[in-house]
C-alpha cells in the first residue's frame, strides 16, 4: 500500500491534522500524536511555502555543532 501524498494547497487546512498518514479531522484526533492537531506548512509559511522548499532545502543536514558556530569537544559526547 503507498503511502499518501501531501496536498500542497488544502482548501482548508485547518480541518485535518498533519501530523501523521492518518489524516484525522480536527475534531477527531485517532493517533494520539498530541492533543491539538498539527498545522499543514501552507498554515505556518504561507502559500508560497513549497518554492521555499524546493529553492533552499537541502539534502544534506549540517551537523548541529557546526551550524551553531561551535565545535564538539569529547566532554560534551555521551558515552
Amino acid at each position: 500500500m503507498s503511502k499518501p501524498k501531501l496536498a500542497l494547497n488544502p482548501k482548508h487546512p485547518e480541518r485535518i491534522c498533519w501530523g501523521c498518514d492518518k489524516y484525522c479531522s480536527a475534531d477527531d484526533l485517532r493517533c494520539g500524536n498530541g492533543t491539538i492537531r498539527t498545522q499543514h506548512p501552507v498554515e505556518l509559511f504561507g502559500e508560497d511555502w513549497i518554492q521555499w522548499e524546493l529553492n533552499h532545502g537541502s539534502p544534506e543536514t549540517p551537523d548541529v555543532a557546526q551550524s551553531a558556530g561551535t565545535q564538539a569537544s569529547p566532554c560534551n559526547e555521551v558515552a
